[in-house]
């Protein structure tokens, strides 16, 4: 990941903002052709006259002068062999871990807890479930989940993370219910979900989906992924967290 986002920071030096104007109407002929679509910064690539256009947050495309075309996929440059579309993607996928509410998100230490890593779970999403059998695997970790039920596709997930917040033991009700499949009790003390501000978090990184990791290096992961890839990921952002302390 460091490697990357180093590639993509020399990359992207060269890379100017477009000219007012252009930029201006590139935007709104965009907007017109995309509807729905959320369009982002808008650069002058130094290739061909293209420019690039970051949409819905995390996704690059790059298109003309006039907004005519747009190329989407692969776009690798022959002398560095590297894909400039993957390396931009990957500068974008970043989250200040430092900014995280972590107030708001149950807590799991296993072994020394040395590591973190930040999780976006829906307690009714088959996805989540699969990862918490993988986030199992791994030792020497804090865990913050943030309960993040999304209504639209799972109606009663938001009753279910209710019941695991409101728990005495939330990391033990967590794990209970999404390793066994055993809702916790119902409790009768007046209990306060932090729901509305997890999303407006979710929302500013561009997390729409369930799950999503983020590493204490910033690196924003979508989806399931199997423990060494966890464990790769946690050992990249070891590092530079740990310099992060020592120097507070």
């Amino acid at each position: 990941m460091l490697k990357r986002t180093a590639l993509a920071m020399s990359l992207f030096t060269i890379l100017g903002a477009a000219h007012g104007a252009n930029q201006d109407e590139m935007r709104k002929l965009l907007t017109e052709r995309m509807p729905g679509a959320q369009i982002g910064a808008i650069t002058k690539a130094p290739y061909g006259g293209l420019y690039e256009v970051v949409i819905n947050g995390l996704n690059v495309f790059y298109t003309d002068e006039n907004a005519n075309i747009a190329i989407i996929g692969k776009m690798i440059d022959l002398k560095t062999k590297k894909d400039l579309v993957e390396a931009r993607t990957q500068q974008l996928m970043h989250v200040d871990f430092a900014s995280l509410p972590l107030d708001k998100a149950i807590v799991k230490v296993k072994g020394d807890g040395s590591r973190k890593v930040a999780v976006f779970s829906d307690p009714d999403c088959p996805f989540c479930q699969e990862l918490e059998q993988e986030l199992n695997k791994v030792s020497n970790v804090t865990i913050y989940t943030f309960l993040y039920p999304i209504a639209e596709l799972h109606p009663d997930a938001e009753r279910k993370a209710k019941l695991v917040w409101c728990s005495e033991d939330r990391a033990k009700a967590w794990d209970e219910l999404m390793l066994q499949g055993k809702e916790p009790a119902a409790s009768e003390k007046p209990c306060e979900v932090p729901f509305q501000a997890i999303q407006e978090i979710a929302k500013k990184a561009w997390i729409n989906g369930t799950p999503g990791l983020v590493f204490a290096d910033g690196k924003l992961v979508p989806g399931v992924i199997k423990s060494f890839q966890i464990e790769r990921n946690l050992g990249v952002s070891q590092p530079k967290a740990a310099a992060a302390q020592s120097k507070n």
